[in-house]
């Protein structure tokens, strides 16, 4: 029997219930990239092996999301909150120690390489399990709380609202929390050396080397060369960057925290939202037959807008996610500001906030394909403006490198309104072109390939990392890099975003092909079969 709550009509509260779940998801999602950077500058995990182990635990999870995908397709007990919301609340209670797990602040001078990648392992694996009993159906649900085109695209608008505001803790607050500046203090030079030493073995640098200023008139002016008074900033001699130490233990609690606060973001969710669909309706074929995940898969392949939305998520998680990365180690050696760098990240959001309260009117108006591929040349655009910055001077690269992030995010803003309503359509393709009705499946072979995407991508970037190409070595952490690996680390950002771009071209322009007639005339088909049955 229908509650009164069952049948109320799609308003506000639905989207900012469906915004705090994507905001409980980025809360821990957005941790992705630090867990790069705690394993590789604080535990100081050997490039090489890390680069491995990230590829096994994303592999498990690439293969993990379909399998749950399938398993509530077919799962047809009645909860009392629903299905899919039965599957969100266990998977926000496992983030709530889930994301915290994989940061256990081991010695990194006296732990042994495979405790280290024990450690790992496990805790990746408990988070990873967790988060995608959340995500799946959270990211399933959009199509069945309602049906409406616009209202769809409406969601998909919020959904990137929330996920920016879930991201932004993570992205931009957290790095200021945990890099530490480094200044001179009243304990003197023997103290000040004891605390860094550990790390710049091999480098030829010395206690003196760091009780003046380094002698670069270019960045420091009058200062040059100056011994350092007590409260200065302390400079590398090898890069001119401020130096800068990553607090391991911090990152522990602070994901803790975030834990909790994606809880309470998932709760709010689960008792505002309202689904309106059929959530058993996909668990079977007209044959009474279960999912078959094998046969899924070939037809998803065949599914030309699904297969164009895969290969732009593709890219942004190849690209962009990879270079995150690289992009903190390049702030704390290039520019000395590690602490900063998602303070800076953030001027990419911008555009899509602005963006933002037009979104659902250009989409009505224009539509969701035509939108994003108008979008995808601006971000190409600031692909090419990022691959310019490491040739400007010193003192303009950062303001380049910021406005070639301004046209980078204005891209992926209109990219990230309406990708999840362009994947809900890529859903009723599939039922209106092979007449199978797997929400379930096909957002989760989407997400298998984001996913794996999410492990090739920063394994193989890690990976180049630790070549001659790069020539970052991981025991100096990021106080000890050559000058030359930081330039080197500069290029490596750039031709990350710049590939990002290229494939979200590639994926919405030319590959994803329901363009707002066929949309139209596929809801118009689809509501007659419906209508028929």
């Amino acid at each position: 029997m229908k509650t009164k709550n069952e049948t109320r009509p799609f308003g506000i509260r639905d989207k900012l219930a469906y915004a705090a779940g994507d905001a409980g998801c980025n809360l821990s999602f957005g941790l992705k990239s630090t867990v790069q950077t705690f394993w590789l500058v604080f535990m100081m995990m050997e490039t090489g092996l890390f680069s491995i182990l990230l590829l096994i635990v994303q592999a498990w999870d690439a293969i993990n999301d379909p399998l749950i995908g399938s398993l509530i397709d077919n799962d047809k007990r009645r909860y009392k909150l629903g299905k899919y919301k039965q599957y969100i609340f266990l998977g926000a209670c496992g983030l709530l120690i889930g994301g915290a797990a994989v940061f256990l602040p081991l010695n990194p001078q006296t732990t042994d390489t495979w405790v280290k990648a024990l450690v790992f392992i496990m805790g990746y694996v408990i988070w990873d399990a967790a988060y995608t009993m959340a995500n799946v159906p959270y990211g399933t649900m959009l199509n069945l709380v309602t049906d409406k085109n616009e209202e769809r695209a409406s969601l998909s608008v919020f959904r990137s609202i929330g996920g920016a505001v879930g991201g932004m803790v993570p992205g931009m607050i957290l790095p200021m929390l945990i890099w530490n500046k480094i200044t001179w203090t009243a304990e003197g030079t023997a103290a000040f050396w004891d605390k860094i030493a550990p790390t710049l073995e091999g480098t030829g640098l010395t206690a003196e080397d760091f009780t003046h200023y380094p002698n670069n008139p270019q960045i420091f002016g009058d200062k040059a060369g100056q011994l350092y008074e007590i409260g200065d900033a302390v400079y590398s001699p090898l890069t001119g960057a401020q130096l800068e130490v990553l607090k391991g233990e911090m990152v522990f609690w602070a994901a803790l925290i975030m834990g909790v606060l994606a809880f309470v973001f998932f709760i709010f969710m689960i008792k505002n939202i309202t689904i309106r669909g059929d959530e058993y309706a996909q668990s079977t074929q007209e044959t009474g037959e279960k999912v078959n995940l094998f046969k899924s898969f070939g037809t998803f392949m065949k599914n030309r807008p699904a297969v164009g939305c895969t290969i732009a998520a593709m890219g942004m998680f190849l690209g962009m996610q990879s270079a995150t990365t690289a992009n903190t180690i390049m702030f704390a050696t290039h520019f000395g500001q590690a602490s900063l760098s998602g303070l800076v990240q953030m001027v990419g959001f911008l555009p899509m906030f602005i963006f933002m309260p037009f979104a659902t009117k250009l989409v009505k108006k224009h539509g969701k394909k035509e939108v994003a591929s108008i979008g995808s040349i601006a971000g190409l655009i600031g692909g090419a403006i990022l691959c310019i910055f490491p040739l400007c001077p010193r003192n303009l690269q950062l303001i380049v490198y910021m406005l070639g992030l301004v046209f980078f995010g204005l891209g992926m803003g209109f990219y990230n309104c309406v990708s999840w309503a362009m994947m809900g359509d890529a859903i009723d393709y599939q039922e209106w072109k092979f007449g199978q009705r797997e929400e379930g499946v096909v957002y989760a072979l989407h997400s298998f390939f984001r996913k794996l995407a999410q492990g090739v991508g920063p394994a193989a970037v890690i990976a180049i990392m630790g070549t001659g190409l790069i020539g970052y070595e991981e025991k100096l952490g990021t106080i000890g890099q050559s000058a030359q690996t930081a330039e080197n680390m500069c290029w490596l950002v750039a031709i990350l975003y710049l590939f990002s771009a290229v494939c979200q071209f590639v994926g919405v322009a030319l590959v994803y092909n329901i363009d707002k007639k066929t949309v139209d005339k596929m809801n118009a088909e689809l509501a007659e079969r419906h209508a028929a049955e």
